[in-house]
């Protein structure tokens, strides 16, 4: 009996698949309405594609740090020492989801390629990401293909809602 007490009494461990799909889909979701947010007034130098990427990624940890506070405190079992710094660094994949999309508009910034319309490839790497983690997730729980690619294109219409909404803002 005291075993079981102890299982129930631990916090929730997400799994890593779980961790990967929730972070995946949350970081791009969050890149692409960062990038809509941050292109809105057009501003194509290099100088505020650098700036664009940096406020990604304060946006992106920020954003981890929350959710992953969020899930510390809503455990309504007592914690172990340590749980706090797990529970933040179960956020990894939100983090890393927006990176590519930080490293477009930074490598933008830095003059690797035009800094004006990278936000359209953003947008579309996002989308391709979104697709990706649907189909990937859908597959490791042994979901059929043609399941599979339906839940990868429903996660990728996440990713196009945003852009068209950006485009009616506009």
């Amino acid at each position: 009996m005291a075993d079981t007490q102890a299982v129930v009494d631990r916090p929730h461990r997400h799994d890593t698949r779980e961790a990967v799909l929730f972070g995946g889909v949350y970081g791009s979701v969050l890149a692409c309405s960062m990038v809509a947010a941050l292109t809105q007034y057009g501003h194509t130098s290099q100088d505020s594609r650098r700036y664009d990427a940096a406020w990604l990624l304060v946006t992106a940890l920020a954003s981890a740090l929350a959710h992953g506070y969020a899930h510390y405190i809503a455990e309504r079992t007592p914690h172990r020492r340590g749980d706090a710094l797990r529970t933040l660094a179960d956020e990894w994949p939100l983090v890393a989801a927006v990176l590519p999309t930080v490293l477009i508009l930074a490598g933008a910034g830095w003059g690797w390629w035009p800094p004006k319309g990278v936000e359209y490839a953003a947008f579309t790497l996002n989308i391709v990401l979104l697709f990706t983690l649907g189909l990937v997730t859908a597959r490791w729980s042994h979901r059929t293909w043609a399941v599979a690619v339906l839940i990868g294109l429903v996660d990728a219409l996440l990713g196009v809602v945003v852009v068209v909404a950006n485009a009616i803002i506009k």
